[in-house]
C-alpha cells in the first residue's frame, strides 16, 4: 500500500506576526501580543525577539516586562487573526483535498492523492503564505499527523522538514521524550526516573516495565515512540466567514479603479458563498490608508444573500460612509459572516431574487471552465455586480 502524504503547518507565532505585517516598525523587536499588566493581563503569543529573553505565551505580561525591560505589549485583535487564518485555510483548501484545521495557526492535510512529492507541495504552500501575506510559517512532512507535526516543531522557526516514509524511528530517536505527544510533566517525570530521555529510549523500553510502569498509556506511547499512527486527516470544515481584499502596489485615490476592487472582491465572495452553499447575513469593508491606521464597518443584512449584487450595493455604502473623495487607499477589503443556509423569505417585489440566484450559478460553471474574462467579452457584463464605471462618490442608481 502507497504510504500517505500528510502535511503539518504551524504558523510562527501567528498573532505577532500578523501585527508585524500590519507594522512593520515592530519588525525585529521584542514584542508580545497580550492584555496590559494593570489589568492582570498575559501574554498572547511573543516575537521571537522577545522569546530570546525567556519570554513566553501563557506568561503573566508584568512578568514577561520584567524579563524584558524594554518589551512592547500589543493589544490583541482577534477578529483579525480570526480572518487571516480563515484566508490561510481557504488557500490550502485549494491545494489539497481534505484538510484538518487544529486552531486559528494549524493545520494538517492529506495529500496522498496528489502526484507531486510532500516536500514541493509544502514549499511551493510556504512560499505562498509569505508572498501573499507576509507571514513565516514552518511545515512538517511525513506519512502521518503524529511525525509530520514533530517535524514541524523540530523545523521551527520558519523551516521545512521531511520525514521519508521508512525513517520515522530514526527520525524521532534523538529527540527528547518530552516531544511525544502524551508526554506531559508527570509522564516526563516518571519516565525521567526509569532513565528515559528520547524518544528512542522509549522506544526501546522493555514491555513489561512499560505495562508495570505506566499501564496502558505506556503501550500507547511506545507506539508512537516507534512512528505508529494511523489516524486520518479528518476534514470537519464550517465556513464562518469568508473575504478578500486588494493591497494596492502604490496607493489609489481614483473612484473608479477603488469601485472596481469592491467589484470584483463581491463578486468573488459570491461565487464563495454559492460554492459552499452558504449565504451572509453581514457585509463588512475594511480600509487601510497609507499611514496604516484601518477602519472597518460592517452591516447586518436584513435577510441573508449570496448574490454579489447585494453584497457589492452593501459594501459599496459603507465604503462611501469611510472614504471622502481625493483620499488614497492603501488596501481595500470587503468580508462576509453570519453563514447560514441561502434561503430568504421572499417578498412582494423580491421574486427575482431566484431567478437571479440561478442565472449567478449558471455563470460561476462558465466561469469555472472558461474563465472570468472570457465571459465578461462574451456578455458585454455591465449589470448586477458586473463592471461598471459609475463614480462611487455618487448615490447608486439601482
Amino acid at each position: 500500500m502507497k504510504p500517505r502524504t500528510v502535511l503539518h503547518v504551524d504558523l510562527d507565532a501567528f498573532f505577532c506576526s500578523v501585527e508585524a505585517r500590519l507594522n512593520p516598525q515592530l519588525s525585529g523587536i521584542p514584542f508580545v501580543v497580550g492584555g496590559s499588566p494593570r489589568s492582570r493581563g498575559v501574554v498572547a503569543s511573543a516575537s521571537y525577539e522577545a522569546r530570546r529573553y525567556g519570554v513566553r505565551s501563557a506568561m503573566p505580561t508584568a512578568q514577561a516586562i520584567r524579563l524584558c525591560p524594554k518589551l512592547i505589549v500589543v493589544p490583541p485583535r482577534h477578529s483579525t487573526y480570526g480572518e487571516v487564518s480563515d484566508q490561510i485555510v481557504e488557500r490550502l483548501r485549494v491545494a489539497a483535498p481534505v484538510v484538518e484545521q487544529l486552531s486559528v495557526d494549524e493545520a494538517f492535510l492529506d495529500a496522498s492523492d496528489d502526484p507531486r512529492p510532500g516536500q514541493e507541495i509544502a514549499r511551493l504552500l510556504k512560499a505562498s503564505i509569505a508572498e501573499e501575506f507576509g507571514l513565516p510559517s514552518s511545515w512538517g512532512v511525513a506519512s502521518n499527523k503524529l511525525v509530520a507535526k514533530i517535524a514541524t516543531t523540530v523545523g521551527k522557526p520558519d523551516g521545512l522538514v521531511v520525514v521519508p516514509a521508512g525513517q520515522e524511528v530514526e527520525f524521532l530517536r534523538p529527540l527528547p521524550v518530552e516531544m511525544l505527544w502524551g508526554v506531559g510533566p508527570k509522564t516526563q517525570a516518571r519516565l525521567a526516573e526509569l532513565g528515559v530521555a528520547t524518544i528512542g529510549h522509549l522506544a526501546e523500553l522493555p514491555e513489561e516495565i512499560l505495562k508495570s510502569e505506566l499501564g496502558s498509556h505506556g503501550m500507547e506511547l511506545a507506539a508512537r515512540a516507534r512512528g505508529e499512527d494511523n489516524r486520518p486527516v479528518v476534514d470537519a470544515y464550517e465556513p464562518r466567514f469568508l473575504s478578500g481584499e486588494t493591497t494596492y502596489p502604490s496607493d489609489v485615490s481614483d473612484p473608479t479603479i477603488l469601485q472596481q476592487t469592491l467589484l470584483e472582491i463581491s463578486e468573488d465572495l459570491g461565487a464563495r458563498l454559492r460554492k459552499v452553499e452558504r449565504a451572509a447575513s453581514t457585509v463588512r469593508v475594511k480600509i487601510r490608508w497609507p499611514d496604516f491606521s484601518t477602519l472597518t464597518r460592517q452591516k447586518r443584512l436584513s435577510q441573508p444573500t449570496d448574490q454579489d449584487g447585494e453584497i457589492y450595493e452593501t459594501a459599496k455604502a459603507l465604503f462611501l460612509r469611510l472614504w471622502s473623495r481625493g483620499k488614497a487607499v492603501r488596501l481595500l477589503g470587503v468580508g462576509v459572516s453570519e453563514l447560514g443556509p441561502p434561503s430568504r423569505q421572499l417578498q412582494l417585489f423580491d421574486r427575482s431574487w431566484a431567478e437571479d440566484g440561478s442565472l449567478l450559478r449558471a455563470v460561476d460553471a462558465i466561469r469555472a471552465k472558461f474563465g472570468k474574462e472570457s465571459i465578461q467579452r462574451a456578455s458585454g457584463m455591465a449589470s448586477d455586480g458586473k463592471i461598471r464605471r459609475e463614480d462611487p462618490s455618487e448615490p447608486s442608481r439601482r
